[in-house]
């Protein structure tokens, strides 16, 4: 698809990645560590696929300050004229203290509510399909991809939502992807050339 192509289509998806409210494996609800690899792989994949925004949701303030931290370093400090490639790329992180003030972060840039899509491992009863997404999208409806970090999003957060993506297929019965990987699979169906 030519870089005409793309500007045709206004896409209005933005992506967070959820620390709090997650689940453990024995299925507790916690608060997850804020990972520098996620911070770094996650923007790349969402710089590469046009997504608009990142939000790292983590109510924690000494997570906030490490992230701080790590942008500093690219976006300001030796990191910026070392790689301006990542520094443009995490110039797409944002962070958030929770999913009620990133839905209102995006809601305010977009004149209206997104819609919510959660995204896990296991079918969810409200499952919406990677083409009936990608129509979404390409309609112009603002999307909010939400991905979740331990062992996936708390009930809370799937059980609010609008839809929930179905689950990427295994064709070897493993069936538990880093984020990292999830994210970049998900946004290419979504958004990727085809």
């Amino acid at each position: 698809m030519s870089e005409d192509r793309h500007r045709e289509v206004e896409r209005a998806v933005d992506i967070a990645l959820i620390h709090y409210p997650v689940i453990n494996k024995g299925g507790e609800t916690i608060g997850s560590a804020v990972t520098n690899l996620d911070l770094h792989d996650i923007a790349r994949a969402a710089q590469t696929y046009g997504v608009d925004n990142y939000y790292v949701v983590t109510p924690y303030t000494d997570q906030h300050s490490l992230i701080q931290e790590i942008l500093d370093h690219w976006q300001t400090g030796h990191g910026a004229t070392y790689n301006p490639a990542r520094k443009a790329a995490l110039e797409r992180i944002k962070i958030s203290a929770s999913l009620e003030t990133t839905i209102a972060m995006v809601t305010e840039q977009r004149g209206r509510k997104p819609l919510l899509l959660t995204t896990s491992a296991r079918v969810q009863e409200n499952s919406l399909s990677y083409p009936e997404t990608r129509l979404r999208i390409e309609g112009g409806e603002p999307i909010l991809l939400l991905f979740g970090t331990g062992h996936g999003l708390a009930p809370q957060i799937t059980e609010s939502a609008d839809y929930s993506l179905l689950p990427i297929e295994s064709i070897t019965g493993y069936n538990h992807l880093s984020v990292r990987s999830a994210v970049s699979i998900i946004l290419d169906r979504l958004l990727g050339v085809r």
